[in-house]
């Protein structure tokens, strides 16, 4: 039998993300039922302050209205969710803590900050984090992660200037995920090699609402590490050739080089390199940005460059090399290979050396002015 509450040692605190709020409240009100030793947490963020509603099988025990100075994540975590997890755990009645997140926030950055508290002589010393899981709507799952709909579109935004789009927030949720929940137990073939070919290396999967146990994500223990190296712009997994299930049009292309981009010929390619339904990650390095490790990241008919760094911090003990692993369903592979090899630099730009810094900088709207 699942935990009864009165152990008050090592609890468990697992961390839901999702994009659609019918699907978070439907996995907490079946986890609740299913363990009455479990509590819930559900956080949602507004403009000005942060609503909190606590919960277990007997119905709501909280909900309350906290004002946040800054409408972020991040402040609500440190702010309430910590002080709130440590209470609930100390209490005696539970066995097991769930913290629900807004809709749309990613479980990597709470997963962590809860991981920060558990050390010893931290608030939350007497717990640890088990599981961090992301519930999918598998049956619009193609839709959303290639649709153009932004999250304010679908007023699913965590911030006022979000700008990200369904797919971007939706990949990064089963990315970082210990464990990925879908909605339905007969997920479409298509529908179920995407989710395959983006969950990180390690993580498990859990097809139907109803497969979905209190008692499976507390036995679980969740690896700071090993989440930070799913997260990592490196950390795409590289699923080769046909998935699992007949009938699967979905495939993974990794593209691959020594070589760095050429700036401008980088930019002329873009469009290329971004068009059509597409997830896209990793990091890239640029002929007139030496040593500099760059991000690739694309979704949801977006496409996001940064600034990540010194190659050597970034990308510890290698050297630097475009690396962006693709996942798509449509009939694109030629294409994209055709046009990351077209923006390349060949073997003699690079030798050019540092003629490339008094060149023009195309890349500066992205990537900020060259320091150098």
């Amino acid at each position: 039998m699942y935990g009864t509450g009165k152990n008050r040692g090592n609890i468990p605190v697992s961390v839901l993300a999702t994009t659609d709020q019918v699907l978070r409240d439907s996995a907490l009100f079946g986890l609740l039922m299913d363990a009455p030793a479990v509590v819930a947490v559900r956080h949602d963020i507004h403009t000005d302050h942060l609503r909190r509603v606590v919960l277990d099988a007997t119905g709501v025990l909280e909900d309350v209205i906290v004002p946040l100075e800054h409408a972020c994540l991040s402040c609500a975590v440190r702010e309430d969710a910590v002080p709130t997890i440590a209470r609930l755990a100390r209490d005696g009645r539970w066995a097991h803590v769930l913290l629900a997140l807004p809709v749309s926030a990613e479980p990597l950055p709470a997963a962590r900050a809860l991981a920060n508290e558990t050390r010893p002589g931290g608030a939350l010393d007497h717990t640890r984090i088990a599981t961090s899981f992301a519930v999918v709507d598998i049956d619009t799952l193609q839709q959303d992660l290639f649709g153009e709909d932004t999250l304010v579109e679908r007023g699913l935004e965590l911030t006022a200037d979000d700008e990200r789009s369904v797919g971007e927030a939706l990949a990064a949720q089963i990315e970082q995920a210990d464990l990925v929940v879908t909605s339905s137990s007969l997920p479409s073939p298509t529908s179920s090699g995407l989710l395959d070919r983006l969950r990180g290396a390690g993580t498990r999967r859990v097809d139907g609402l109803h497969a979905l146990s209190a008692a499976d994500l507390a036995a679980a223990r969740h690896s700071p590490a090993r989440a930070e190296r799913r997260a990592h712009p490196l950390g795409a997994v590289v699923v080769t050739g046909p998935g699992g299930v007949p009938g699967d049009q979905s495939w993974t292309l990794e593209l691959r080089s020594s070589l760095p981009f050429h700036p401008e010929r980088l930019m002329d390619q873009i469009e290329e390199l971004s068009a059509g339904g597409l997830r896209a990650r990793g990091v890239f390095h640029v002929a007139d940005r030496p040593g500099l490790a760059c991000l690739w990241d694309g979704a949801g008919g977006q496409l996001a460059f940064a600034d990540l760094g010194p190659w050597s911090e970034v990308c510890t003990g290698t050297a630097p090399h475009t690396r962006i692993v693709v996942v798509g369903v449509a009939d694109d592979q030629q294409r994209l290979r055709e046009a990351f090899h077209a923006a390349l630099c060949t073997p003699e730009e690079v030798a050019a050396g540092v003629e490339w810094l008094w060149r023009e900088d195309h890349l500066a709207p992205w990537l900020g002015a060259r320091t150098v």
